[in-house]
């Protein structure tokens, strides 16, 4: 998987841009469906990653990008629940986590934010 550019906003892998969060599931991208931690909105003051979500958890690190300025909330049970699997969890700034992302990808899923 090759990220060619990352900017508040946009991510381009492999060719293809996406102006939306991402998430990369052995190797496939697709959408973040973020639809189901809306509810606690009001408690972060921004919708956060929630165990609520898909969470891609079939491997043995999971990279979260938290967007350009580091602002995606991380709920606790999201941390919680990845202790439970032995799945180290890495928070990140996004264009941290697409470092970690290029230099070892092996068994590494992610949800990358591509704003704020």
């Amino acid at each position: 998987m090759r990220f060619d550019n990352f900017s508040f906003g946009s991510l381009q892998i492999d060719g293809s841009t996406y102006e939306h969060d991402v998430v990369i599931d052995r190797g496939e991208i697709r959408n973040r469906r973020k639809a189901p931690s809306k509810q606690f909105r009001e408690d972060f003051g921004h919708t956060p990653l929630s165990i609520e979500e898909d969470i891609p958890w079939k491997c043995a690190r999971l990279v979260v990008g938290t967007g350009a300025y580091g602002s995606l909330p991380v709920m606790k049970e999201v941390k919680r629940e990845a202790e439970r699997r032995k799945v180290k969890l890495l928070i990140l700034p996004t264009s941290k986590a697409i470092e970690i992302l290029e230099k070892d990808p092996e068994d590494t899923n992610a949800i990358l934010h591509v704003t704020c």
